[in-house]
């Protein structure tokens, strides 16, 4: 699974998170970095406010938060949400001995990324792709956001 560091890197790209049920997301910042939550229709919902999208921590678990600002949440895209964006340029995945291998082909280079799994071996290859300069809206990248 995708840490909260990756995401970071993620959304630094202006990758942008369009919330669905059985997302992964993590509060940083608040001593809550390790911990993973899902929305779902019982404990965790997006609501929508006058002052912005909220996902609401309903009192059905353990323990309850109040209200965070989808900004201030990171999200933790699974490995299938992150070949999806990954589009029309997704080229394979490959395991081999030192891991992962997911290829990508951008204006007709192939490029390979190398990661212990298949979700950072993703992830890398979407790094790169969002960083290439002109991508946005561009066809076969299915990035929400772009």
């Amino acid at each position: 699974m995708l840490g909260v560091q990756v995401a970071r890197q993620l959304s630094a790209t202006g990758l942008a998170w369009q919330p669905r049920l059985g997302d992964r997301f993590a509060v940083p910042d608040r001593g809550l970095d390790d911990e993973v939550f899902v929305l779902s229709n019982m404990t965790i919902q997006v609501h929508e406010r006058p002052e912005g999208r909220m996902i609401g921590f309903n009192g059905t678990t353990e323990w309850a938060l109040d209200d965070v600002e989808i900004d201030e949440v990171a999200w933790l895209p699974r490995e299938d949400q992150l070949r999806e964006m990954l589009g029309e340029t997704f080229r394979g995945l490959t395991r081999e001995d030192d891991g992962f291998v997911a290829r990508i082909s951008l204006s007709g280079e192939s490029h390979a990324f190398v990661a212990e799994s298949a979700e950072h071996a993703y992830a890398a290859a979407l790094l790169h792709l969002l960083a290439a300069p002109g991508l946005q809206g561009t066809p076969g990248i299915s990035a929400p956001g772009l």
